[in-house]
């Protein structure tokens, strides 16, 4: 579920450093971000996570210990927060993220988790988009654990509104194309949404036989999640007014 593996990034201004994102706490990532803050002669102000999923902030503890002095910062999510043996900051909308000169900008970007946040760096045009696009890829919507497609959307048409030069996804290279990728995954969403009417017109009735018609080929690995974003699709459709459920069984309004 995360390609090739996490991205954090290490932003640093006059020997202030954060770092977005707290990985799962491996020996080689600690030994390159200590290597990496020697070579900026950086201390390590601030972690600041983008969402409490835990390939992002299951390492936190183990960055607390090495740097006992650094704040930890995200947007609340009680359930997954309590985890870690770590004392959380509170950063919402509008929220500041200062590096040395430079400072991030907290956005509010639900929708793949109700606490994930994007960090916004204007003079740059660079944007740290957590779980919110992949390169060459798609996001799960965890609908059974916090995931609501309607704002997942509504974040990326905001991100789009942003024109930033660039995105720093938490998963996959960086994105130098920002508008076209960001279109290309609201278009994807809304085909996937005619996808699930015409499931439901064709009889499909359970979020198994609508996902099994709609991803036939996938790895089997892969079907929980996608059931997960059909779940998410036909929530969205259900908030619209556009489906009913009934027992487990879906249909169009």
């Amino acid at each position: 579920m995360t390609g090739t593996g996490n991205n954090t990034y290490l932003i640093a201004s006059r020997g202030s450093a954060v770092l977005v994102d707290a990985g799962v706490g491996e020996r080689r990532h600690l030994d390159e971000l200590e290597t990496a803050l020697g070579d900026l002669d950086a201390r390590l102000d601030c972690v600041a996570v983008t969402h409490g999923h835990r390939d992002h902030m299951c390492g936190a503890p183990a960055i607390a210990t090495a740097y006992p002095s650094s704040a930890f910062a995200k947007h609340p999510w009680p359930p997954e927060d309590e985890q870690y043996a770590v004392r959380w900051r509170s950063i919402d909308e509008g929220d500041t993220i200062d590096v040395g000169d430079e400072r991030l900008l907290v956005l509010r970007t639900p929708g793949h988790s109700p606490d994930h946040v994007a960090f916004w760096h204007e003079p740059s045009g660079a944007l740290f988009t957590g779980d919110l696009v992949v390169a060459g890829g798609s996001v799960m919507i965890h609908a059974s654990r916090g995931g609501r497609l309607g704002d997942y959307m509504a974040s990326l048409e905001r991100l789009l509104v942003l024109s930033p030069r660039v995105l720093y996804p938490a998963h996959g290279d960086r994105i130098d194309d920002p508008a076209g990728v960001l279109t290309t995954y609201l278009a994807h969403r809304r085909w996937r949404e005619r996808q699930m009417i015409e499931a439901l017109r064709a009889g499909r009735d359970t979020v198994e036989a609508i996902a099994d018609g709609i991803y036939q080929g996938l790895d089997p690995a892969l079907m929980p999640a996608a059931r997960e974003n059909v779940r998410a699709h036909l929530d969205k459709l259900r908030t619209e007014g556009a489906v009913s459920t009934q027992e487990g069984r879906w249909q169009l309004s």
